[in-house]
């Protein structure tokens, strides 16, 4: 199979605040501007597990597709525990259709308040993480409020399935006919490896149908996990494409060979992917200014596509350290120049 065929280079920090943490990110050219739609939550917080507790989707614009970015507004703030996503939005995907935005995402809800400092363990986090789901919020105009549904796109199905702990990390391509494909992320239970399923829904909003009840990889190596899915569809391959995270365990090579670096996939279906051998994006950064340095983390890629739908620019979440989720004390969203190989 062809590759995915571009490098990223000459990258900059679009978007940091320096009160907030940020984390994955959207971005769509719309209304003659930039908008990047993503994740934040006050530092005073610290990171942990407060992008599951206390993260809320925010909305920035800029002028350039690089940035900088800068903030404009909360879109999906807390609204109530009794809702499915009353506590917690998080996990961005911004598609337009029909002169309408779509904004999928992940949200959770739970009992009590927030937890802080030590009381932040896995084991009071599992409850919540189990409870997240992919919803939609609908707006009429990018600058419009994004309306949300009451009930979850897709659940989780029951005991016995791959996907029946979560539905979260949703990716969306919508189809010139409304017809939708959404790839969004789960496992079997605690512990068990991350794995990336297809659904898809006559129109952007849903009721979104499973393409299959397996998951869209499978792997021999329990160690390799896949996460963090970026999708789209390429009108002149006529292929769905999708660049995703290499999330190995345990020491494993992964796919690429290197942990959270990003690897490439195309499928004629949604269902059969073939995996690339190249290694798309990298830990390892030359920035614009000519530094080079690994960073912790590049995760939740992004791909803005030129007006002629060619790859332009490679959006990842990333942070200050160098060694996976030490931030330092800052994060931040990263933008990379894509040009053809």
């Amino acid at each position: 199979m062809a590759g995915f065929g571009y490098t990223a280079k000459n990258a900059v920090i679009a978007l940091e605040l320096p009160d907030d943490y940020v984390w994955d990110c959207a971005v769509i050219k719309a209304e003659g501007r930039y908008h990047m739609f993503c994740s934040h939550w006050s530092k005073s917080l610290g990171f942990g597990w407060n992008w599951l507790y206390s993260s809320e989707i925010i909305h920035c614009v800029a002028d350039r597709p690089q940035g900088p970015y800068r903030f404009l507004r909360v879109v999906l703030p807390r609204r109530g525990k009794a809702f499915f996503d009353g506590m917690n939005t998080h996990n961005t995907c911004i598609r337009a259709y029909g002169g309408k935005y779509y904004l999928y995402y992940m949200g959770t809800t739970y009992d009590g308040e927030p937890p802080a400092g030590e009381e932040q363990t896995a084991e009071r986090a599992l409850p919540v993480w189990n409870r997240k789901r992919i919803g939609v919020a609908v707006a009429d105009s990018i600058y419009g409020e994004f309306v949300r549904r009451d009930t979850p796109l897709l659940a989780p199905r029951g005991s016995g399935f791959w996907d029946c702990t979560v539905t979260t990390n949703p990716t969306a391509a919508i189809l010139p006919s409304g017809e939708t494909y959404l790839i969004y992320k789960s496992r079997s239970g605690p512990g068990a490896p991350l794995m990336l399923g297809s659904a898809a829904a006559d129109r952007p909003d849903g009721e979104f149908r499973r393409l299959s009840d397996a998951p869209i990889f499978t792997f021999d190596d329990p160690d390799l996990h896949v996460e963090d899915p970026f999708l789209w569809y390429d009108e002149r391959k006529q292929k769905f494409c999708l660049l995703a995270k290499d999330d190995s365990k345990n020491g494993s090579s992964g796919i690429t060979g290197e942990w959270g670096s990003g690897f490439y996939a195309e499928s004629g279906d949604c269902v059969r992917f073939d995996i690339s051998p190249e290694k798309v994006y990298s830990r390892n950064v030359v920035w614009k200014d000519g530094r080079k340095t690994v960073q912790g983390n590049m995760e939740r890629p992004w791909i803005l596509f030129d007006d002629d739908g060619r790859p332009a620019w490679l959006f990842c979440a990333s942070g200050a350290g160098s060694n996976p989720y030490s931030f330092c004390g800052r994060t931040f969203i990263t933008a990379q120049e894509l040009t053809p190989i």
